[in-house]
C-alpha cells in the first residue's frame, strides 16, 4: 500500500478587540462590519491538524479532539470544496504537477485543540484556520487563504495570521474583497501581554452563530453599532496599536466589549454570555486602573465567560497575585498560572483594600499567561503526526 500524503499544521487563536457580531450573508459568512483582533501565541494556545490524502482511502473522514465528527458538515465542506476548486485551477494552469488522480484522493483530517472547546475561547477561529491551512499545504495552493478560511468560522480568517490582524468587512456580495489583513506583526509590541481568566470551560449556553442571528433579526443597538460606531473605532484600534498606545488600546478594548454584550441584552429575548464571575473581573478592572489612575488593564470578552486581560508586561505579577487573592483557587487543583512564567510578588495592602471587593472562592479555574504570537506553520518533525504512516488516528489520541 503507497504511503498517504500527511502535513501537520499548527494555528492560533485570536482574540478581537474590535468585536465581529451578526452576518450580511450566512452562507458566504461575510460581517455586518469590520474586527480588528490579537493573534496570541502557539506555545499556550494553538490547533494541531494533520492532513493525508491516499488513492487507498474510501471517503473523507474527519476526527476531532479523538472523536470522528460528521464530514458533511456545510462548513467543512465549503472549505473542502474551495481549496480542491482551486489545486484543480492550479493544475490546469500547469503550474504544478498536481495529477488529476492525486487531486480526486479523499482526505482524513484529525485535529486537536489544547484548550477548551466551545467555550467562547476562539475554538473554531483556529480550527477552520488549521484545517484550511494544513488542506492548502496538502494540495499545493498559495495565496489568499483568509477568504476560504472565512467560509468555515468567520473569525477563522484572522487566525490566518501573526500579530494585529483586520478583517474588512468588504463590500461585494460574492464576499472577495472580505478578507483579513496584518496590521503589525506579532514583533511590533513585544512588551504586550494576554491573560486568559478561564471563569468557564463548559459549552456556552447560546452557540455563536445562533446568537448572531437572532441579534441581526432583533437588537437596533445592532445596526447602530455596525453603522455609527464601529468604522471609527476601527481607525482608532488601528492607531493606537501603531503607536503602541497601550492607554488607548485599553479604552476601546473594554469599551467595545461592553457594547457587544450590550448588543446581546439588546437582542430579543436577550443573550447573557457573561456571568457573576464576569462581572466580578469587569469591577477589579475598573477599581485597579482607578487606583493607578492609569489604565493598567484591559478586559474583553467574546461570546462566553472568559475574561482576557491586556496588559504590559511589568504589570503582570501584580495582577496575577490580585486576581488570586479575589478569586481564591482550589487548593487542590492543578496548576492556577499555566503558559509564560511569571514571578511571585506580594499584594500590598494598600491595593487589596483600594478595590475592596469580597473574594469569589474558585470564581476562576486558571489563569493562561501569553502573548501576541505567529500564524500558522508547519510542522517538519513527522513525530509530529496526529494521524500514523496508515493515515488513521494514532490511538493515543
Amino acid at each position: 500500500m503507497e504511503k498517504p500524503n500527511t502535513v501537520t499544521c499548527t494555528a492560533p487563536v485570536n482574540i478581537a478587540v474590535i468585536k465581529y457580531w451578526g452576518k450580511r450573508n450566512e452562507e458566504l459568512i461575510l460581517p455586518i462590519n469590520s474586527s480588528l483582533s490579537v493573534t496570541l501565541h502557539q506555545d499556550q494556545l494553538k490547533t494541531t491538524t494533520t492532513v493525508a490524502t491516499s488513492r487507498s482511502f474510501q471517503e473523507d473522514r474527519i476526527w476531532l479532539n479523538g472523536k470522528e465528527e460528521d464530514i458533511t458538515h456545510p462548513r467543512l465542506q465549503s472549505c473542502l470544496r474551495e481549496i480542491r476548486r482551486l489545486a484543480r485551477k492550479r493544475s490546469k494552469d500547469g503550474d504544478r504537477a498536481l495529477d488529476s488522480m492525486r487531486l480526486s484522493h479523499k482526505v482524513h483530517i484529525c485535529s486537536v485543540n489544547d484548550f477548551p472547546t466551545a467555550a467562547g475561547l476562539a475554538s473554531s477561529a483556529a480550527g477552520f484556520a488549521c484545517l484550511v491551512y494544513t488542506l492548502a499545504q496538502v494540495f499545493g495552493v498559495e495565496g489568499e487563504l483568509s477568504e476560504i478560511a472565512r467560509q468555515g468560522s468567520g473569525s477563522a480568517c484572522r487566525s490566518m495570521y501573526g500579530g494585529f490582524v483586520q478583517w474588512i468587512m468588504g463590500e461585494e456580495d460574492n464576499g472577495k474583497d472580505s478578507l483579513a489583513q496584518q496590521v503589525a506583526p506579532e514583533t511590533h509590541w513585544p512588551e504586550l501581554r494576554v491573560l486568559v481568566l478561564v471563569a468557564s470551560a463548559e459549552r456556552k449556553p447560546v452557540g455563536s452563530t445562533s446568537g448572531m442571528q437572532t441579534s441581526v433579526q432583533t437588537s437596533r443597538l445592532l445596526k447602530h453599532r455596525a453603522e455609527s460606531v464601529v468604522p471609527g473605532r476601527m481607525e482608532e484600534m488601528i492607531e493606537a496599536v501603531q503607536r503602541k498606545d497601550f492607554a488607548a488600546f485599553a479604552d476601546l478594548t473594554m469599551k467595545d466589549s461592553n457594547q457587544f454584550h450590550a448588543t446581546c441584552l439588546d437582542t430579543y429575548p436577550p443573550i447573557f454570555y457573561l456571568n457573576s464571575v464576569s462581572q466580578q473581573v469587569i469591577n477589579l478592572v475598573h477599581r485597579y486602573n482607578r487606583h493607578y489612575k492609569e489604565t493598567r488593564l484591559a478586559y474583553t470578552f467574546d461570546a462566553g465567560p472568559n475574561a482576557v486581560i491586556y496588559t504590559l508586561q511589568q504589570h503582570v505579577p501584580e495582577f496575577v497575585q490580585t486576581v488570586q487573592h479575589f478569586f481564591p483557587p482550589e487548593t487542590n487543583g492543578g496548576e492556577f498560572v499555566k503558559g509564560l512564567p511569571i514571578e511571585q510578588v506580594a499584594l500590598s495592602e494598600e491595593l487589596r483594600q483600594a478595590i475592596g471587593l469580597e473574594p469569589l472562592p474558585k470564581g476562576i479555574s486558571y489563569v493562561i499567561s501569553t502573548k501576541v504570537g505567529p500564524g500558522p506553520c508547519v510542522l517538519e518533525d513527522p513525530t509530529q503526526h496526529l494521524l500514523g504512516s496508515d493515515g488513521w488516528p494514532k490511538k493515543t489520541l
